[in-house]
């Protein structure tokens, strides 16, 4: 009999596959800044984000000016975000090794999809991923998992064969809400404490680590 071949990653993009809490920190601070208000500082950022963009302002300047604060913010980012986003220590060994031994992938982020895609393409990574998902008018953001469902239709993958890999309690909660696997790393704004809390399957020591998990849980 033929083994069956291996399923589907689904990577979360900040905090896991890169660092890109400068470019968020700058963006917010030009946004606060432009609406008279004090910028946040990078740590307090760290603590802030994760729930999508739309919340992260109501957050900054408050719901009745959010919509102004996503414009500034949007405005800003789309110059910063390449220059001022970096890839995770090891990423690109890690896709290319889950890549020869046959997974296919897909990110899912809370990021507007146009920017994940921009920052994947200029780093070069563009290419490891089969479908790029982001909030919209049809898939709310993380934990809702609109967005991980309606892709996993496209690809006709069954949620059994789809392990999620994020960096925040919100990922483990996307991926059971589509009943799907998740692994989880230390790297984004969650301490391994806040991790081993969340209800993963593994908390894993880093991204390395990854693909022989993968290879172990299936036995």
């Amino acid at each position: 009999m033929l083994k069956a071949q291996p399923g589907l990653v689904v990577f979360d993009l900040d905090g896991t596959l890169v660092d890109g809490y400068a470019g968020i920190s700058e963006a917010l601070g030009f946004a606060t800044r432009r609406m008279g208000l004090l910028p946040p500082t990078p740590g307090q950022v760290r603590g802030m984000v994760g729930e999508g963009l739309e919340r992260l302002l109501e957050k900054a300047v408050g719901a009745e000016r959010a919509d102004e604060g996503v414009r500034l913010f949007r405005e800003r980012y789309a110059e910063v975000a390449v220059d001022m986003t970096e890839l995770m220590p090891d990423v690109r060994d890690v896709l290319a090794a889950l890549e020869s031994a046959g997974w296919r992938m897909i990110l899912t982020s809370n990021k507007p999809a146009r920017f994940s895609r921009l920052i994947l393409e200029a780093k070069g990574i563009a290419g490891y991923f089969q479908s790029v998902e982001g909030p919209d008018a049809d898939a709310p953001p993380k934990p809702d998992p609109a967005m991980l469902l309606r892709a996993l239709r496209r690809l006709d993958i069954p949620a059994s064969e789809a392990v999620v890999v994020g960096d925040m309690h919100i990922d483990a909660k996307f991926a059971r809400a589509a009943g799907c696997r998740v692994a989880l790393v230390p790297g984004g704004s969650s301490s391994r404490e806040e991790l081993e809390r969340a209800g993963a399957d593994v908390v894993l020591e880093d991204l390395r680590a990854l693909p022989r998990w993968l290879r172990q849980s299936r036995g």
